[in-house]
């Protein structure tokens, strides 16, 4: 688990929905050590936001327009293969050692899940992430 010694985790949070992005936000803001970089509404937009800033793991939905989070974890480890993603989608049959083998995604998370569970998942890649 994350302590206050150890740095802030810097989180990018990807997805074209307004709300699910204050959610994140709000869910985020309540946790130690989590700090939340910025917010995009796209894969394009996540992709130029992690060449200009310091990312350590990016929250990122699938589909979303312009660029979906499928290609846009392929650009994101090609910068840094060391930044983990969360994949954060509502898919319903979704398979996700499928998606993470063609997309470079270090985790899957169903936007229908409780919030406990996310947050264990970026608990479980923090310490990899923090290590970077």
């Amino acid at each position: 688990m994350l302590s206050s010694q150890q740095p802030d985790l810097n989180i990018l949070v990807v997805d074209d929905h307004e709300l699910t992005r204050l959610y994140l936000k709000l869910a985020l803001s309540q946790q130690n050590n989590m700090k939340l970089t910025g917010f995009a509404t796209n894969g394009e937009e996540a992709v130029e936001m992690v060449k200009k800033q310091p990312t350590d793991l990016v929250i990122l939905d699938l589909q979303m327009p312009v660029m979906d989070g499928l290609s846009a974890s392929i650009h994101i480890k090609h910068i840094d293969p060391e930044i983990k993603i969360i994949a954060y989608s509502s898919w319903e049959d979704v398979h996700p050692d499928v998606i993470a083998q063609t997309a470079n995604i270090d985790r899957f998370c169903r936007k229908d899940a409780p919030t406990a569970h996310l947050i264990k998942l970026i608990h479980q890649i923090a310490h990899k992430a923090l290590k970077s």
